[in-house]
């Protein structure tokens, strides 16, 4: 019995964190082409979309959790080699969980994380 609650909850919490992870909506309302030339507008729209698509398994504060702290994530990868992640998943983490724009917005914000 307590072998299958246990196969239960881990069953559970994979799923729940798969859906956090490349969960979400894609919500066309978001700060798409907002971008008037600052980087500041940039990196906001990173911000939130990692924070809706990403820190479910990233965290919050990027310091991990199902997945790998990100915090420095700049100073190893380039921002072609964190669309090239994003495009292709890593590891546990699936592929294309942010694409196009939002993928080139979320790249450049965290590349620049060092």
């Amino acid at each position: 019995m307590k072998k299958k609650l246990l196969t239960l909850l881990m069953g559970t919490a994979l799923v729940m964190g798969l859906a956090a992870c490349g969960g979400g909506n894609n919500d066309k309302g978001t700060d798409k082409g907002t971008d008037k030339g600052t980087d500041t507008v940039t990196s906001d729209a990173g911000a939130k979309i990692f924070d809706q698509k990403c820190s479910g398994c990233h965290g919050g504060d990027l310091t991990g959790g199902m997945g790998p702290n990100l915090t420095k994530v700049g100073s190893k990868y380039s921002k072609d080699d964190i669309l090239g992640i994003l495009k292709n998943g890593k590891g546990q983490m699936p592929a294309n969980v942010v694409t196009g724009d939002d993928a080139n917005q979320v790249a450049e914000w965290l590349a620049a994380k060092k």
